[in-house]
């Protein structure tokens, strides 16, 4: 039996890995940025850009989080397939 979904055709969990990955970098360059003046021995950034490299995490778990809903939607499909087969 053919799979019939389309190359572009987007899965449940597709746009919260994009979503993820797109707050992970954001929170990667923030971490960067906060840290650099270590180094560079600088004054320090404010508050406010140790909060935004938080971020890093949240896109970690929101990319993760849909991981799993692709997941589930993969064994969702798998499980109707063999229901109709058998």
């Amino acid at each position: 039996m053919r799979d019939k979904t389309q190359a572009n055709s987007a899965e449940p969990g597709d746009g919260l890995v994009r979503a993820g990955a797109i707050v992970f970098i954001i929170g990667a360059v923030a971490t960067l940025v906060t840290v650099a003046p270590l180094f560079l021995g600088t004054t320090p950034f404010p508050t406010y850009m140790f909060v935004l490299s938080m971020l890093t995490g949240v896109g970690f778990l929101m990319a993760g989080a849909g991981v799993v809903r692709s997941a589930a939607a993969g064994r969702r499909r798998a499980r109707a397939g063999q229901l109709s087969e058998g």
